[in-house]
């Protein structure tokens, strides 16, 4: 094993020199004022209040004690106190730039007052200086970094020794160790409360994640009642209608062709319904909203919802531009499909066999819906009073508007009849949900 030489001890201290001034010399990135993130304003205001009163006390009393016990005279004194006193109001801050500020001016008092042969009380530093070098390295400790803490404290330490054997004519009293444990306490006591407000923190972030998480397993479990609901009620009940529309040709003699047909065309529509009943359950039983995988229906799907309602008693007709469906996003179409859907079931439901027009051109940027029924035949009768309505189509179509950012106006005409209007957009942002 080598024996260490007085090379490698000096290597050794000029490294940790090197860390220490690192230290000493690299300040926390965060700027925010001490206290600054209080929710309450009269916690943000306490530092800079703390600090006037600290500088209203203590330059009055540190200029007397300059100049009576070690016998400066008034210009010297005032500077070295105001000096030593004002990084009280930069350590809110900036407290490591305040320290080297205040370091310094206890070096030069030391510096200044031990060649004076008037010295009445303690040396080499008087009582409001040490308050505001304690003071300020409390702010020290609620900001920096527990290495800059550990530095400041030795240099600390460092400071009181050289000052007080090195150079200097004058022993020093017991100012030194009082200086040297009060930093080291008044440390210790910062660096307590930071990590104990660190650790607050955290635990009320994770709290608050806590309760995000409650909350989404509870949505997730209503959402899968939701599903069940839905599929023990509403996909069985299709699913009869389904298989008694599909079976009805065979089951009923002399059925006739266009009987046939319309039992066909119900149990198309059926199954189409028990499709997309599937999907939305897929949804609901999935973590995301987004995990449905089947294709959606858009634009292309028009012509056969209109013709599908057509067979059910509604005359419906049906414009759209020329290459308007290639222009219009998998988002927008989709919306465009379930408004024209719920508007032609209202139609159904609340004016059957009236004249339905349904028309979709581009403005622009802008796509525009509208779907614009006449009144209803006179010896029409709503079915309304035979299928209980759930109230909450006008508000499944604004929120499908809402949801690309376009606009709806929906309400009766003069004549009777009723109209629903949309202008969405056709170019929508990439964060957009499709």
């Amino acid at each position: 094993m080598k024996t260490p030489t007085i090379a490698d001890a000096r290597r050794y201290a000029a490294r940790q020199l090197r860390t220490l001034l690192h230290h000493l010399s690299t300040p926390s990135e965060d700027e925010t004022p001490l206290l600054g993130e209080s929710r309450r304003r009269w916690v943000r205001q306490l530092p800079y209040v703390v600090a006037l009163i600290l500088q209203a006390a203590l330059i009055p009393t540190g200029i007397v004690s300059l100049g009576h016990f070690y016998g400066l005279v008034l210009p010297v004194s005032a500077a070295l106190t105001v000096a030593q006193t004002t990084p009280l109001f930069l350590a809110i801050t900036r407290p490591l730039a305040a320290w080297w500020i205040s370091a310094a001016t206890l070096v030069t008092t030391a510096a200044i007052t031990a060649r004076h042969h008037q010295v009445m009380g303690s040396w080499p530093w008087t009582a409001p200086m040490v308050i505001s070098y304690v003071f300020l390295l409390l702010a020290l400790a609620l900001r920096e970094r527990r290495p800059t803490l550990v530095a400041v404290w030795v240099a600390t330490v460092l400071l009181t020794v050289l000052t007080t054997t090195l150079g200097l004519p004058r022993a020093g009293d017991g100012t030194t160790v009082l200086l040297i444990a009060l930093s080291g306490a008044v440390l210790l006591l910062g660096w307590a409360i930071r990590d104990r407000a660190v650790a607050r923190r955290l635990l009320s972030e994770q709290e608050q994640i806590s309760e995000i998480e409650r909350e989404r397993r509870t949505l997730l479990e209503e959402r899968a009642r939701i599903a069940r609901e839905l599929h023990d009620v509403v996909a069985h009940h299709m699913s009869v209608i389904a298989v008694q529309a599909a079976s009805a040709p065979y089951r009923i003699e002399g059925v006739p062709a266009d009987a046939a047909e319309e039992f066909t065309t119900i149990a198309d529509a059926a199954r189409e319904s028990l499709a997309e009943m599937r999907r939305l359950l897929g949804v609901l039983r999935s973590e995301e909203s987004a995990a449905e995988k089947a294709p959606q229906p858009g634009v292309d799907r028009l012509a056969q919802l209109v013709e599908t309602v057509g067979r059910a008693g509604v005359p419906a007709e049906l414009t759209v531009d020329e290459g308007l469906a290639e222009r219009v996003p998998q988002a927008v179409g989709l919306s465009v499909y379930r408004i024209v859907q719920e508007a032609l079931a209202n139609v159904v439901r609340h004016a059957p066999g009236a004249r339905t027009w349904v028309s979709l051109a581009a403005d622009g940027p802008e796509l525009r819906l509208t779907v614009v029924n006449a009144p209803p035949p006179q010896h029409a009768e709503s079915l309304e009073a035979s299928v209980e309505g759930t109230g909450q189509g006008l508000v499944g179509m604004r929120e499908r508007v809402r949801l690309v950012d376009g606009r709806l106006d929906t309400g009766p005409l003069p004549d009777g009849g009723f109209k629903v209007a949309a202008v969405l957009p056709l170019d929508l942002p990439l964060e957009t949900p499709a």
